[in-house]
C-alpha cells in the first residue's frame, strides 16, 4: 500500500524505522527487531539506507521481509555516492519486489568522497523517482533547519524543490519541542508546501543517545527534558522509562493538536516501539 494512500485513509497513524546490520552476521538479529517491532502493529515500517549506500543491499532485502510480514515498507535510498545508472538499477529491483515506497535522500558526503556527483541536492533524485513511476515518494525534513543551510528559510526554498519535484510526503528529523515543530509547519505551509507531513519522534532512552544526538543533528534540548536526562541519566532503567514517557506526551501532543501521523525512530528496539504503542492503545 502506499502511504499517500494510508494517510489519506488514517485517522491518526504511527509508524516505527530500523536500520539495515553492517554485517551479514547481525542479519538475523535485525530481522528479530523488524518482529518485534511489527507486533506494534505500525501502519508502517522505514528501513535506512547505510552512510554511501554500504548496507543498500540489507536496505532492500529487510524491506521485502517487511512486505511479506504484511506490513507497508519504505525504503530509504540515497543518491550522494551514486550515479544516475545506479539508482535505475535500484529503483529496478524495488518495483520488482512490489515495494512501492521510497523516502528520497541526498545522503551524507562520506570523508573524503571524491566519487560521482550526478546528484547533489535530494530534489533532483526525487525527479528522477517521479519520471520511472509508480513509486509514493517521500523526502526528508528538518524543523530546526538542515546542518548546512545558513537559515531556516533557505533550507525551506531547498524543501519547496522537494515538493515540486513530485514529492507526496515529508518525515521531520527528530526534534524535542513540539513548539519548534508548529513554528516550522507553519513557514513550510506560508511557503507554499502542502504536501502531508509526517513528524518524526525518538524515544531517548539513554544519555548516551543525548550526546550523539546533539552532535550530529544540533537539536535545541528544552529545559523539561536536560532535566529528565540530569536526574535520571546515570540510572539506565529510569532513563529508559522516562524517555519513553517523554515522547508518548509529544506524540499525544501531536495527535492532539491535528498532526494525524507520527514516525517513531525506534532504533531497532522492539520493546520501544511496543511501549509507545501500549501508551496509545486508546488513543489511536
Amino acid at each position: 500500500m502506499k502511504i499517500s494512500e494510508i494517510l489519506k485513509s488514517k485517522k491518526l497513524a504511527l509508524s516505527f524505522e530500523v536500520f539495515p546490520p553492517k554485517t551479514q552476521m547481525n542479519y538475523g538479529s535485525v530481522l528479530s527487531a523488524v518482529k518485534g517491532i511489527a507486533q506494534a502493529k505500525p501502519d508502517f515500517i522505514s528501513v535506512t539506507y547505510g552512510a554511501g549506500g554500504g548496507t543498500s543491499d540489507y536496505t532492500v532485502a529487510i524491506a521485502r521481509e517487511i512486505k511479506n510480514s504484511g506490513i507497508t515498507p519504505l525504503a530509504h535510498l540515497s543518491c550522494i555516492c551514486h550515479g544516475r545508472r545506479d539508482v535505475q538499477l535500484k529503483l529496478g529491483e524495488l518495483k520488482s519486489l512490489g515495494i512501492e515506497n521510497i523516502l528520497a535522500l541526498r545522503g551524507d558526503i562520506p570523508n573524503g568522497f571524491a566519487g560521482n556527483m550526478d546528484y547533489r541536492y535530494a530534489s533532483q533524485l526525487v525527479e528522477d523517482i517521479k519520471k520511472y513511476g509508480g513509486f509514493c515518494i517521500g523526502a526528508a525534513c528538518y524543523p530546526e533547519g538542515h546542518p548546512e543551510s545558513d537559515t531556516l528559510y533557505s533550507d525551506i526554498e531547498h524543501l519547496k524543490l522537494k515538493a515540486d519535484a513530485g514529492c507526496d510526503f515529508l518525515t521531520t528529523q527528530m526534534f524535542f519541542d513540539n513548539g519548534v515543530f508548529y513554528s516550522f509547519l507553519c513557514k513550510a505551509q506560508a511557503s507554499g508546501i502542502n504536501i502531508p507531513v509526517i513528524a518524526g519522534i525518538m524515544p531517548v532512552t539513554s544519555r548516551a543517545q543525548v550526546k550523539r544526538i546533539s552532535a550530529m543533528t544540533g537539536n535545541v534540548l528544552p529545559v523539561r527534558f536536560r532535566r529528565i536526562v540530569d536526574r535520571f541519566g546515570e540510572n539506565p532503567a529510569a532513563m529508559k522509562q522516562a524517555g519513553i514517557a517523554y515522547a508518548t506526551e509529544q506524540i499525544i501532543d501531536l495527535y492532539a493538536n491535528g498532526i494525524s501521523a507520527v514516525h517513531v525512530y525506534s532504533m531497532n528496539k522492539p520493546d520501544v516501539a511496543q511501549a509507545i504503542r501500549a501508551n496509545l492503545s486508546e488513543i489511536l
